[in-house]
């Protein structure tokens, strides 16, 4: 290694006041103690994006900056453009003045002190550095279970996602550059890095307790994230649609010969239950399968409208850089 290259680290913030300065902190001395071992170099940043936060988090990111514009830097979005939309705005932003970028959440729960391993892997050889949970002691049974669901089903579904990896990964500046070609609306991050390639290797770590505040993904948004990925990396459900459909269609065959022996050989006192209870049946996947189509097709519709995936109302850096997408 001739000289140490140049770190930005990206965080998304939504609401984050109570655990910001901590975090701020932490970062702060990890980031020394990298330059003091000269792992990276003295220009490396750390940049907090504030996604259209209700609370102060915009105001300590540019307290922050103003006491440290040397290592603070703030991205601030015109609106709340969700937690996916905000890392690449913070990747996209940066792209073109760092060696390599890792980002992390900012309530301290992915492990700081790997941030050392990954620039070492880094500087052997890999583009991309995944963060991987190495257990899931600090979820609770519903939370490991629904988690590991999502991975396994998500693999099953054919979308090519690292198991137990969120969004604390480092990667390289030719991987932003050709992340930036990805156009779609609909991000799903943790299948895009993938699809990129280069080479990539995983470090491990135990994931933390919530330092302070509360989760930003309940229940509704991690299903609601759940159905971005698949229907964004898999027509797998379409292909599920066209079996089910072969299937009841056979069923309908072997019901038709059932009815007519059973008129046949006079057994025509049916049941009133069996009938409504097939009909309610077959209605709710009808009802379903048309959902399953109309979230794609509404997809669709939200691709060709091309709107700005985020829009930065202000870039605080001391480059005095500003950008937009």
């Amino acid at each position: 290694m001739d000289s140490p290259e140049i770190l930005y680290m990206v965080v998304p913030c939504y609401n984050e006041h109570e655990v910001l300065r901590q975090t701020a902190e932490q970062l702060k001395n990890k980031f020394n103690s990298l330059m003091a071992e000269k792992l990276i170099s003295s220009k490396s940043r750390i940049v907090f994006v504030n996604d259209g936060s209700s609370d102060q988090t915009w105001l300590i990111i540019k307290e922050l900056h103003q006491a440290c514009p040397n290592l603070f830097s703030g991205i601030d979005l015109a609106h709340n453009s969700g937690h996916q939309n905000a890392v690449l705005a913070g990747l996209m932003t940066v792209k073109d003045i760092c060696d390599m970028c890792i980002t992390m959440d900012a309530d301290l729960q992915d492990d700081i002190n790997t941030i050392d391993e990954m620039v070492k892997k880094y500087y052997e050889g890999n583009h991309v550095v995944y963060g991987v949970r190495s257990a899931r002691e600090t979820d609770t049974f519903f939370k490991k279970f629904t988690a590991e669901s999502f991975y396994k089903f998500m693999k099953v579904m054919g979308a090519d996602v690292v198991y137990n990896h969120a969004d604390f990964r480092l990667m390289s500046k030719r991987v932003l550059q050709e992340l930036a070609n990805f156009k779609e609306v609909n991000l799903f991050l943790r299948g895009m890095v993938p699809l990129v390639g280069f080479q990539n290797c995983k470090v491990y770590y135990e994931r933390h307790e919530r330092a302070a505040g509360k989760s930003k993904y309940p229940l509704k948004k991690m299903l609601s994230f759940a159905v971005n990925g698949i229907t964004s990396f898999s027509t797998k459900p379409l292909k599920l649609i066209t079996a089910l459909g072969l299937i009841m269609s056979v069923a309908s065959f072997f019901a038709f010969i059932w009815a007519f022996i059973t008129k046949f050989f006079g057994y025509t006192e049916l049941g009133w239950s069996s009938t409504i209870c097939s009909i309610w049946l077959i209605g709710g996947l009808q009802l379903f399968c048309l959902g399953i189509i109309g979230e794609y097709i509404g997809k669709i519709y939200a691709e060709v409208k091309q709107r700005p995936r985020y829009i930065i109302a202000e870039f605080l850096s001391d480059t005095n850089k500003k950008e937009e997408k």
